[in-house]
């Protein structure tokens, strides 16, 4: 249906299903059952309750608060600017100022029929409990994220292939042209995928954490470490000195590349350890150039492993 969203579904059900209940009820002010399923139909399950529990205790106290004041002070236009005066910062200290406009319309109910009687009261009590329920009940049907995840995922592990790939060429061609724009485009996939990671796990009451959360976590933590490399890697493709080391770390690239989905890094690790015991064994620079070079290829070897130790951990932690 274009223009309504799951949310939106759920809501104009949820809005008519109280008001229907509260109707066969022949409760008086029905129609605020409805404004009550709206107001706490959140977008997911955890916020849903978190509303729920303010707007419950923001409009009891304003029930009780506000009896008692129209009681002693009589229904009058001034009491009810002085209750609002009053009723304000007990909600704003009680951290419940989402309950506000909630709480007011209970009162004013009261303060519409001119009468607190316990038949007025139970009233607006069971119109509340019906708009809580309904709200609960209605947001309790919530789709799963894990297919939209998992997409995301198989996106950024894409992208991620294709930035080590173009790592290992420039390092093997210092004419290859790129534009970069896939750390742009993946950057944008992880927020895209965490915002939806942290909806699943709100829609988890008793889930607190998340492993695909972690995934892109770590996805984010290895972007980082990409991003610092491309300026080196930027810089070395400028020369057209060679060296024998620069190949070998191209070649540890493009075999992460081919893997970015794997939590295993044995290979990797072994082709880096490779590489340095190369080093150890090559005599030293000849010339400034080739110092800087080999400088730059250090710092390239330091940074991927730190990539890959993070993914190893996170991997781990998966497994275990």
């Amino acid at each position: 249906m274009f223009g309504l969203g799951y949310r939106t579904i759920k809501t104009a059900i949820g809005a008519g299903l109280a008001i229907w209940i509260a109707s066969l009820l022949d409760l008086e002010f029905a129609s605020f059952a409805a404004i009550i399923a709206i107001m706490c139909i959140e977008q997911t399950k955890k916020k849903t309750l978190h509303s729920i529990q303010k707007k419950f205790i923001a409009s009891l106290l304003a029930l009780i608060l506000g009896s008692f004041t129209f009681e002693l002070l009589g229904y009058h236009p001034i009491i009810l600017t002085i209750f609002i005066l009053i009723l304000v910062p007990i909600l704003l200290k009680g951290r419940i100022m989402d309950g506000f406009v909630t709480s007011i319309v209970v009162v004013l109910h009261i303060y519409t029929v001119k009468e607190v009687s316990l038949e007025n009261v139970l009233n607006e009590l069971y119109i509340i409990l019906i708009g809580i329920v309904i709200a609960l009940l209605v947001n309790s049907i919530m789709p799963s994220f894990k297919k939209d995840i998992e997409n995301y995922k198989k996106q950024i592990e894409d992208k991620f292939s294709i930035i080590l790939y173009e790592f290992a060429m420039f390092l093997k061609d210092s004419e290859r042209n790129w534009d970069g724009k896939e750390i742009v485009e993946v950057e944008n996939l992880i927020n895209q995928a965490k915002n939806i990671a942290i909806q699943d796990v709100e829609n988890h009451l008793l889930r607190k954490e998340s492993d695909d959360y972690y995934y892109l976590e770590m996805r984010e933590d290895q972007l980082k470490i990409l991003k610092k490399m491309v300026t080196i890697i930027g810089i070395m493709s400028s020369s057209k000195l060679h060296i024998k080391q620069k190949g070998m770390l191209a070649d540890v690239f493009l075999n992460i590349s081919q893997h970015v989905e794997s939590g295993d890094t044995t290979i990797a690790l072994q082709q880096l350890e490779a590489y340095e015991e190369s080093i150890r064994e090559t005599e030293l620079p000849q010339s400034r150039e080739e110092f800087e070079i080999r400088a730059n290829l250090f710092y390239l070897n330091f940074e991927i492993k730190n990539y890959l130790i993070i993914k190893r951990n996170i991997f781990k932690r998966s497994n275990g």
